[in-house]
């Protein structure tokens, strides 16, 4: 009869402890200096809008790029060319060869949503949590942020913004307004080569 030394056994209970305990929690300081490190990146996007009164999703795709801090555009290509491109507070956007420029602060639905893109892609913790409600959940390998409105004008509108991702590379954003409609937009990150 094989015995185990009291070391021996309390190594494999220990390996087999680590084994079924969830990876250590993540929180948004930790999230931020994470996403911090990236300094600039572009990616592929597919993007599905639910809308009420339409009697399918609405479809669109194209590429997003950021450079730390403030600039952010996405090029939609699917299924029409038009472009928004944000640097700063100044907003400038391009469909069907006409070209509009404005400040995004008039906007404050759609400066709420570039202020949450733009604060996790930087990893902007403080602007984050000045005009959102801040829940991190998972672990460095995988997160989610959650994101509802501090301002109370703005929650009539926009109930909730979803960010997933993996390590530094935002993968998702889910946003669902107030009044139901839905917008769900998966990222690709492109690798430097194909840049």
């Amino acid at each position: 009869m094989r015995t185990h030394s009291p070391d021996r056994r309390g190594f494999v209970a220990g390996l087999l402890l680590a084994a079924a305990l969830p990876a250590r929690a993540l929180d948004l300081p930790e999230l931020a200096a994470l996403l911090a490190r990236r300094k600039s990146g572009e990616a592929r996007f597919t993007e599905e809008r639910t809308v009420g009164g339409l009697d399918g999703p609405l479809l669109s795709s194209g590429t997003l790029s950021f450079t730390a801090p403030s600039r952010f555009a996405r090029h939609t290509l699917q299924p029409r060319e038009e472009s928004m491109v944000v640097d700063g507070n100044s907003l400038v956007l391009k469909r069907g060869g006409r070209s509009r420029q404005m400040a995004l602060d008039a906007i404050p639905e759609l400066g709420a949503l570039v202020e949450a893109l733009r604060g996790t892609l930087s990893g902007d913790a403080a602007t984050l949590a000045r005009h959102f409600q801040v829940q991190v959940e998972g672990a460095p390998a995988r997160w989610t942020l959650t994101l509802k409105p501090r301002d109370a004008r703005l929650a009539t509108q926009l109930r909730e913004i979803k960010i997933t991702g993996l390590a530094s590379d935002v993968r998702s954003v889910e946003l669902w307004m107030s009044g139901g409609d839905r917008s769900v937009m998966a990222i690709e990150p492109l690798p430097a080569a194909a840049r």
